[in-house]
């Protein structure tokens, strides 16, 4: 039974594969979405990196629904990381059974997280203009975080001021996008000037966007991370 489960389920898939594979456009004569893309994405965003402005304009609200998926995720880690344990399992001494790091291993990672947080600043900052956005950036700085705990034992989050920063940035991207729906019927419009083109203050909503989905995947991410952590599960 379980075999012929399994079987059905990959004969689904590769139907599903097989169908939307026939219905690809392939031909530079059927790419007109793409070279409209392309010709005029920058003139349309203000955004010179074109990856940015069909994420965050073109098909901005498939965006908002990455976005819930990963705060999803992240809501289930932390209620399965949170659920009560069984009766008879050993009790939680506080600890996450790591030994202890080297003094350069505490004194290196106090020294790059900083920088690393910086560095993830600058990915989303300047996602419109170069490769990179909010997802990226926000994932490097969830990776400063977890080096922190990986090379200081006694390091710890509080979750109340992550849930604030998600919470706060979440509402920014929608709020913005509901502006955009008000101004132009359609959701996330750019109705904020543009500027001039390479410039950091340009793409009009996008850079604010990219900031409020970097520190939205940064909470979420680094939220995991403690979670994880605080279980006491092991390296």
């Amino acid at each position: 039974m379980r075999a012929f489960v399994s079987f059905s389920i990959l004969a689904l898939i590769v139907v599903g594969l097989a169908i939307s594979l026939s219905h690809i456009p392939f031909g530079t004569d059927r790419m007109k979405v793409a070279d409209y893309y392309l010709n005029h994405g920058v003139a349309d965003t203000g955004a010179t990196n074109i990856v940015t402005s069909v994420v965050l304009n073109y098909r901005g609200l498939d965006t908002l629904g990455e976005v819930t998926v990963l705060f999803i995720a992240s809501l289930g880690v932390g209620i399965f990381l949170s659920w009560p344990k069984k009766r008879g399992d050993p009790p939680e001494d506080g600890k996450r059974g790591l030994p202890p790091a080297s003094l350069i291993v505490r004194r290196g990672s106090q020294f790059l997280f900083p920088l690393i947080i910086l560095f993830g600043g600058y990915i989303f900052l300047h996602g419109h203009l170069t490769p990179g956005g909010g997802f990226q950036g926000g994932s490097v700085i969830a990776s400063a975080f977890l080096l922190m705990f990986l090379g200081n034992t006694g390091f710890g989050l509080r979750q109340k001021p992550l849930a604030v920063t998600e919470s706060l940035a979440g509402l920014t991207f929608v709020i913005i996008g509901l502006i955009g729906l008000g101004v132009s019927g359609y959701f996330l419009n750019n109705f904020l000037p543009k500027g001039s083109e390479f410039a950091l203050f340009s793409a009009g909503v996008i850079p604010i966007l990219y900031v409020a989905i970097g520190l939205k995947v940064g909470a979420e991410l680094a939220g995991i991370v403690a979670n994880m952590f605080g279980s006491g599960s092991e390296r």
